[in-house]
């Protein structure tokens, strides 16, 4: 089972829902990065269930322990031991799908893959696993400060609910001053109450979040088989529910002519910048200077408390229903997961392209 995430700033992440705990085992990060550790915990603040009544209502403070690889407030080059503890386990909401297969979850693929699977909370595969992805990536953002990068996610679409205005023509510090975490404050209000509906029919909700990172220097990346969106794709394909992803202009740029697509060049002091940005920021797997925006696609959440047809492990038709506490949507919690995810990615391609200088 692959745990890793990574080559050189990299992840292995353990635990399971409903266990003791999950956490990680971060290693490769540079040796005197200041860590801190209310900043840490305020992004796993941002994703933590029981937020408002749009999310689960399960409670969990989600406190992190750093349990190694720091001294004095600072990284020291060894790997960073993390921690966070279960509390707010209600195993026994499960129960009753201990021999059934849930359907759109990992239940079915995952018991016949490995033959042994943990019901509760869905185990290994459950999203609880991505607050680990939050505490690492939230390292991984103070290193990167340092060097001018940042990143900024929000909610851009609820079902058909969806933000017509481009990310550059939107005040992104709007975007934790709601519980939809969209900047936009009319839509976040639209948003919420199609939520909350959603909710109390007892159904779930799709949607998307947009990503835009901001002072990616040029050179990150590879042409052949490590292009840059190529890892940003694969990291966020890895995060439960997301069923697509896009950069630049994505699928839209289909409509549009190589004259009105390509990225015109010019030049602003000593530096070569593009007239638009079509491209996203990276332009043949290399990143160009611009800003790097890409939108993520997450489905409705599987549980729904409804009666659904399923088989057991014998293979007998049952009913299956959703109990316990789920999110209606998960994109609001979705977006901390999204940018831990890309500073992640570009951390690690930072070092890689550190590394290839110092070897040349």
């Amino acid at each position: 089972m692959a745990n890793k995430f990574g080559t050189i700033f990299s992840i292995t992440s353990f635990g399971e829902s409903h266990g003791p705990g999950i956490g990680a085992i971060l290693d490769g990060c540079p040796a005197g990065i200041t860590i801190d550790e209310a900043f840490i915990q305020s992004e796993l603040q941002r994703r933590k269930p029981g937020q408002s009544r749009i999310t689960t209502q399960r409670k969990e403070e989600d406190e992190v322990e750093i349990l190694s690889g720091t001294f004095e407030g600072k990284t020291t080059g060894t790997p960073i031991g993390l921690l966070i503890r279960n509390k707010d386990q209600k195993s026994k909401d499960y129960s009753h799908i201990a021999d059934k297969f849930r359907p759109s979850h990992a239940d079915y693929t995952y018991e016949t893959k490995y033959g042994n699977r943990d019901y509760r909370g869905g185990g290994r595969s459950s999203a609880r696993e991505t607050a680990v992805r939050v505490a690492a990536g939230a390292i991984a953002k103070l290193m990167l400060k340092e060097k001018g990068i940042s990143f900024h996610a929000y909610v851009s679409q609820v079902g058909d609910l969806s933000l017509e205005k481009p990310y550059t023509e939107l005040d992104l510090s709007k975007t934790e001053t709601n519980d939809v975490r969209c900047p936009d404050p009319e839509m976040a209000q639209k948003m919420f109450d199609y939520i909350d509906q959603v909710r109390k029919d007892q159904d779930t909700v799709g949607g998307v979040v947009t990503g835009v990172i901001k002072g990616v220097p040029v050179g990150l990346g590879e042409p052949v088989f490590d292009k840059l969106h190529a890892a940003l794709g694969n990291a966020m394909l890895g995060i439960n529910a997301v069923k697509g992803f896009e950069y630049g202009s994505g699928f839209e740029g289909v409509k549009m002519r190589g004259s009105q697509h390509n990225d015109e060049f010019y030049k602003e002091g000593d530096l070569v910048k593009t007239k638009s940005n079509h491209s996203g920021g990276i332009q043949g797997g290399i990143s160009n200077g611009e800003d790097i925006y890409f939108n993520v696609a997450f489905k409705p959440v599987a549980t729904i408390m409804q009666d659904q047809d399923s088989v057991d492990k014998a293979g007998n038709a049952v009913k299956v229903s959703g109990k316990g506490r789920h999110d209606p949507c998960v994109v609001p919690r979705a977006v901390p997961i999204v940018e831990a995810m890309a500073a992640l990615v570009i951390a690690d391609f930072y070092l890689l392209a550190r590394t290839n200088k110092l070897a040349g």
